[in-house]
């Protein structure tokens, strides 16, 4: 068994598209639309998906917000340099809600940023 995907609903198909693509730098792998039950699926990743876990946007024709819920935590990206990608994040226009930085009780170096739906996303800085 391997994780294949994980799902979001998301509220405007097209920000989101922009926001994974052009400031976290994913790809669009595929799309499809889905007509009788009014909803498109466009999954997102780095890698194929044969290779690697990748995002499956959700986006319900009509819905154009969610509530997140208490359950919900975040998806994590490892990075190279968290202080660098919060900056590269940023200049993209991307939303940094955790400056880069040791984590609360231990060393690791991590940032969060918050995607157009407000989402999580935890970048973990790779231990050189």
């Amino acid at each position: 068994m391997r994780i294949l995907h994980t799902m979001l609903r998301v509220g405007d198909l097209d920000r989101s598209i922009a926001f994974y693509t052009e400031v976290l730098g994913m790809r669009v792998l595929r799309r499809s639309d889905y007509p009788d039950g009014k909803f498109t699926n466009v999954f997102v990743g780095y890698q194929d998906e044969a290779d690697e876990a990748v995002l499956e946007l959700t986006y319900n024709w009509g819905v154009d917000k969610y509530e997140l819920g208490s359950a919900y935590g975040h998806i994590a990206l490892e990075v190279e340099d968290a202080y660098a990608a919060c900056d590269q994040i940023r200049a993209r226009g991307g939303r940094v809600v955790r400056e880069a930085g040791p984590m609360k009780h231990g060393s690791t170096v991590i940032a969060f940023v918050e995607d157009p739906d407000g989402y999580k996303i935890e970048l973990i800085q790779r231990n050189q």
